[in-house]
């Protein structure tokens, strides 16, 4: 891999550019649904979403290190909050508590992402997404729904890592086949 050339910083360019599109996409439809379905839906919101969330937060922290990585983090979690709202008035308290979770976990996960930077990818993603989707699991019910539930904390922890685990599997494969093409 070449990672001077013009051809691999356009290919860096296109995929961090898809992968905010992502994560913006991913946070908002789970806003979004929990709006429409409550606590019901929040253990798949955690597997599907929140997981790939989780998962390409740790891919945009490899193309922004060093380069405004914490404001870059703090203002796409910020518009992914702003853009429920924009959606749906009513999300609200949806995404007050989504922006406060994400903003906690990704804190966490950036430290210990940092911590585990001589391991393989695949070792740092789903070490920092044990600890993201610990701290967020925990807070983003509790405010979004104004009680702790620990069967909800419980399960979509569990989901967030399961989930976590097979984006991080499947973006590992992504990027590799882009970096195999140069």
């Amino acid at each position: 891999m070449r990672a001077s050339t013009p051809e691999h910083q356009d290919i860096s360019r296109v995929v961090t550019v898809a992968l905010v599109g992502i994560y913006l996409a991913a946070i908002v439809a789970a806003n979004l649904l929990i709006v429409a379905f409550g606590p019901a839906v929040a253990v798949v919101n955690a597997f599907v979403f929140i997981a790939l969330d989780l998962t390409s937060r740790d891919r945009l922290h490899d193309a922004w290190h060093g380069r405004g990585l914490v404001w870059r983090m703090a203002a796409l979690i910020a518009a992914g909050a702003a853009l429920s709202w924009l959606l749906s008035r009513s999300a609200g308290p949806i995404a007050l508590a989504s922006l406060a979770a994400f903003g906690a976990s990704a804190t966490v996960d950036a430290l210990v992402y940092h911590l585990l930077r001589r391991r393989s990818w695949l070792v740092r993603a789903n070490g920092s997404n044990v600890a993201g989707a610990a701290v967020d699991s925990l807070i983003f019910p509790t405010l979004a729904f104004g009680a702790l539930m620990p069967h909800i904390v419980a399960l979509q922890f569990v989901a967030k890592v399961a989930g976590g685990a097979i984006w991080a599997a499947l973006l590992a494969r992504t990027v590799q086949r882009k970096a195999e093409a140069f």
